[in-house]
């Protein structure tokens, strides 16, 4: 190539290898998929079935959202950390809890879904680690530990920290009287983790008298927000009656409408983001209609 033809090439060539250093950063859209499972009951407790997407309206922060995809009884696998108390004040229902959750596992689980198994008393143990196999869940279930002291808490964060990272529908089920007395993970923690893990918390309160005024309640109610802020709900196992709760648990988690949206029109620096779920004018006309779903999540989760 002659000189003078070798100088006109890098004239042009130096303005493109210069853009190719200095090249504007990528710009990061949040495209994140926000999903929202709802729990649609009658004045009975009995799951409303058949409504569409347009029988539902939702928002984020107070802004109407659309909804991008929409799912009627959601057959999504379930990923579920069984918990159960086995401290010495629930040691007494011990074989009552383990006969139930026999049943409960037999009756729930598909071949899609797992299970992790976890009991805690002064602290807090993995008895089976996720599996579908219900076999090792059985042989874990007769198995489980024992101890004097209730780490509640500590309990709830592990499970909601193990489920975590797991794809499809997170539940934590859980069987207590309510009591945490273990010092370490408080309920605030408990719940920020449950949240960002994006679990359903579902609380069985297994009292020996549930009418008892002398009782401490103050676990109870912590259990009772927790399953209410996480779409979750909570039952009470009356008279050790755990079959009837964890029937209940199955039923709720078979009719759940699933409901996902890209978020729009963030307006707060706050990381966590309330969400409100309703039905529409149309599909409103029995106000006792009761939805049940998570009440927000943080926009920040997994960082």
């Amino acid at each position: 190539m002659k000189l003078p033809s070798l100088i006109r090439l890098l004239a042009f060539a130096a303005p493109a290898a210069l853009l190719a250093q200095v090249s504007t950063p990528p710009i990061k859209v949040d495209v994140r998929l926000v999903n929202v499972f709802v729990n649609v009951t009658d004045s009975n407790g009995a799951p409303v079935p058949g409504l569409t997407q347009d029988d539902f309206s939702l928002s984020e922060d107070g802004h109407q959202q659309k909804i991008s995809y929409f799912e009627r009884d959601t057959g999504m696998p379930l990923s579920i950390v069984l918990a159960i108390d086995t401290s010495g004040s629930t040691h007494k229902d011990l074989s009552v809890e383990q006969a139930a959750a026999h049943k409960f596992v037999h009756a729930l689980m598909r071949p899609v879904d797992q299970l992790d198994l976890m009991d805690f008393n002064s602290d807090v143990r993995e008895v089976v680690p996720f599996t579908g196999n219900i076999h090792r869940i059985d042989s874990g279930l007769e198995n489980l530990s024992h101890g004097p002291a209730t780490a509640l808490y500590d309990a709830i964060y592990l499970a909601s920290q193990s489920l975590a990272p797991r794809r499809g529908r997170k539940v934590l089920v859980i069987i207590s009287d309510g009591g945490n007395t273990v010092k370490g993970v408080d309920y605030a923690q408990a719940l920020e983790q449950a949240r960002r893990g994006e679990v359903m918390v579902y609380s069985i309160i297994d009292l020996p008298i549930v009418a008892d005024a002398g009782r401490e309640t103050g676990g109870e109610h912590a259990l009772i927000t927790l399953s209410q802020e996480t779409g979750g709900k909570y039952y009470y196992a009356e008279d050790g009656n755990l079959n009837a709760a964890f029937h209940q648990v199955s039923e709720d988690l078979r009719t759940q409408y699933l409901l996902g949206y890209y978020p729009a029109h963030r307006m707060t620096d706050s990381s966590f983001r309330s969400i409100s779920v309703s039905l529409t004018k149309q599909s409103a006309g029995n106000n006792a209609f009761v939805l049940r779903h998570r009440t927000g999540y943080y926009s920040n989760a997994g960082q």
